[in-house]
């Protein structure tokens, strides 16, 4: 089983192919594919280590979603001095799931999120509502008398 390590938002993460991994946020849309470019080790055949990092290597991952973690409170008081702070934070993340482990300096394939099932999209938004008829155009059978 091949896997790598590599490092983003100042942390690191063992990755293999299919894992679903929630990094610190990072910008793209639902369905992009994203690079990693900084990769610490390369396990498969045998283990490579970089020195800091392995030239040539990277991690391409599939953007799932964006989102927000839960809401941490920060209160900070202080006794006998009517004094009290409360600040509310949550920390954005984003979750991606890693397609493909990549060496050499090769390119990621476009088609590497072609293995899930695509959302089918709804019909009624992209076709435009057919216009009312005209007395012209429907025929005089059809017309009340």
């Amino acid at each position: 089983m091949m896997f790598a390590v590599i490092k983003t938002g100042g942390k690191q993460y063992r990755v293999a192919a299919e894992d679903v991994i929630r990094i610190d946020k990072v910008k793209g849309d639902p369905g992009e594919i994203i690079e990693f470019g900084e990769v610490l080790v390369v396990s498969g055949d045998n283990v490579s280590l970089g020195t800091p990092t392995i030239a040539g290597a990277s991690v391409a991952a599939e953007v799932i979603d964006q989102g927000r973690g839960p809401k941490i409170i920060a209160f900070k008081k202080r006794r006998r001095k009517n004094s009290r702070r409360k600040r509310g934070h949550r920390q954005e993340f984003t979750r991606v799931r890693v397609t493909e482990i990549l060496t050499d300096g090769a390119k990621p394939s476009k088609a590497a999120g072609s293995g899930r099932k695509a959302r089918p999209a709804s019909t009624a938004q992209s076709e435009p509502a057919p216009a009312p008829a005209t007395p012209e155009e429907v025929p005089e059978a059809a017309q009340p008398t």
